[in-house]
């Protein structure tokens, strides 16, 4: 039996909680930037499930990868070893430069993971008094929506109604390194940022702003984590957002398109110093390592630099931006954003017009009710952000 468009959602708002208010597009099939409803509509996809789809969607090359594995093996859990797992390590150790990584499957889980290894290394390498670990973060910061996670957010809906909340966390403006500076104490473990703010609305720290914390965080024996979950893998530009500001950190959580937009996988990757606090017993998951998530994770890493993702991001996204910025329109606040990932500050609510530009086939989604992220993969081209445009332009324009 086939379903119509509008008996598919009045499934889905029958049987699934409401904690989503998706735009009313029922998605059935994609390809590259594109995407096609039940009825056959086709709309270019300017969202990239949250940066999930750097590579497009059903990438070819890396669902050749995961359809050989799944004919061989699909899961052992972390009681047994599989041969894939060590070569996954190995790559993103590689990749970002660091020493050790430790899997998992969603970005709240590797956020978790970091704070679990921040307040570990705190307490067992720097001393600090048994359970009065500090994380400093940042105001408006976006990391997940575990209970752990949602203690530190500044979005009061996200805490509402989910107390007892966590505790062990300092918060401070974004953007204000001085801030840092002024509550780091003696029991500060780490402060944990986002290089750009993505759910936030698109906000871009001035430059010189991570090299600053970092610096903080050196001089006060404070370990640096950046959550490059969204910003990660090209999509501002440069293979991870840290790079524009040359601050490595101590602590790199990735996720999203490191499953290549087909399978969940995340990861943290740290020095030996700072992952070694685990013993066995201390964390884990069953499906994290998994043989399928650590083949998909190998070829999307690959294909991002085989095919110089984010160059192609940094190139396009200018275009696009400056394109943006010629828009005339009163509603039109703001333009920002960094490579790929863009967001244009209206007056007025953004859902209106993210359902105005669905109806000239481009799918795009508000965040904090003022802001259009537009985030395509990074497989798109020049003629098609030029397609989009024009489109977009002519809604701002009625």
């Amino acid at each position: 039996m086939e379903y119509t468009h509008e008996q598919l959602i009045e499934i889905d708002d029958k049987y699934g909680a409401h904690n989503y208010k998706p735009l009313d597009v029922v998605i059935s099939k994609g390809k590259g930037v594109w995407v096609w409803d039940v009825a056959g509509n086709k709309y270019m996809d300017m969202l990239s499930s949250y940066s999930a789809l750097n590579h497009g969607h059903c990438n070819p090359k890396i669902i050749e990868k995961i359809k050989e594995q799944l004919d061989k093996l699909t899961l052992t859990s972390r009681a047994f070893r599989n041969d894939k797992l060590p070569l996954f390590l190995k790559k993103v150790c590689e990749v970002t430069g660091m020493e050790m990584a430790l899997p998992m499957n969603t970005g709240a889980e590797a956020v978790e993971t970091a704070i679990k290894a921040a307040r570990k290394w705190g307490y067992k390498v720097k001393g600090i008094p048994l359970n009065k670990a500090e994380i400093i973060v940042a105001s408006n910061n976006f990391h997940g929506r575990t209970t752990t996670i949602i203690s530190f957010s500044t979005e009061e809906q996200y805490k509402d109604g989910f107390g007892p909340l966590t505790p062990g966390f300092k918060i401070i403006p974004y953007q204000d390194a001085d801030a840092i500076k002024k509550i780091v104490s003696k029991n500060t473990a780490a402060v944990m940022l986002e290089p750009i703010q993505g759910e936030g609305g698109i906000i871009v720290p001035p430059h010189g702003y991570l090299k600053k914390v970092k610096q903080i965080c050196k001089e006060n024996n404070v370990l640096f984590i950046l959550d490059e979950i969204q910003t990660g893998l090209g999509r501002t530009g440069k293979l991870f957002a840290w790079e524009w500001d040359g601050a490595k950190p101590d602590v790199i959580i990735l996720g999203k398109a490191l499953g290549g937009g087909i399978y969940p996988v995340s990861v943290v990757a740290s020095s030996r110093e700072i992952l070694g606090v685990f013993k066995p017993g201390d964390h884990g998951s069953t499906f994290g390592g998994n043989p399928i998530g650590a083949v998909a994770a190998i070829a999307a890493l690959d294909y991002i630099l085989e095919e110089n993702l984010p160059e192609r991001a940094n190139k396009l996204g200018g275009h696009f931006i400056g394109k943006l910025r010629t828009l005339k329109s009163k509603v039109i606040k703001e333009i920002r954003g960094k490579g790929l990932l863009i967001g244009m500050e209206l007056y007025e609510p953004a859902r209106l017009y993210a359902e105005q530009i669905k109806e000239k086939g481009i799918l795009c989604k508000e965040t904090h009710d003022l802001v259009l992220r537009f985030a395509p993969p990074l497989i798109i081209t020049k003629e098609e952000l030029d397609w989009a445009f024009e489109r977009v332009k002519t809604v701002f324009s009625e």
